[in-house]
């Protein structure tokens, strides 16, 4: 692994941790040449699927869109990073599963809402208003009806 600080390609790996939940390795490294510390994280690199868009375009999935969607819908509210890192992988792990080469986005809206409702119900709340683009308080009191009752578009599936 290559030194960020210096450009060296001679690293040595002083400590190496593994997040089970998040299916990543954590790997503290030390330059050989600088000595400054550093850490990187590995992932095994799968094929997911190619997101169609609701207007046509197709996107290479994106795990750091999704991450930033689910934080902005999480703001402020009581959930660790792990927790959040854990929704991706099974929301990944799912994608894999479904052995699809395209994924509507509809269908990946869906599988966040599902995570998101097992996170936090405030933070399903505000992705659904998102999601499915709330006009008014009516689509809010659905969607807060949806989470009081337990069940809902989001858990289909």
């Amino acid at each position: 692994m290559k030194c960020p600080f210096c450009g060296e390609p001679s690293t040595q790996v002083t400590d190496t941790r593994e997040n089970e939940d998040a299916d990543t390795v954590r790997r503290r490294r030390r330059c050989m040449q600088c000595d400054k510390r550093f850490t990187t994280y590995e992932r095994i690199d799968l094929k997911l699927p190619v997101v169609i868009k609701r207007n046509g375009s197709r996107t290479e999935f994106d795990r750091n869109k999704l991450l930033g969607s689910m934080k902005l819908a999480l703001r402020k509210r009581p959930v660790m990073a792990e927790s959040v890192d854990a929704a991706i992988a099974r929301i990944e792990e799912r994608l894999l599963t479904l052995g699809e080469r395209e994924i509507p986005s509809e269908k990946l809206g869906e599988l966040v809402m599902r995570e998101l409702r097992k996170l936090d119900k405030v933070a399903y709340v505000r992705f659904a208003s998102v999601y499915r683009n709330f006009e008014d308080v009516d689509g809010f009191s659905e969607a807060i009806r949806e989470v009081t009752r337990g069940r809902g578009r989001a858990s289909k599936n």
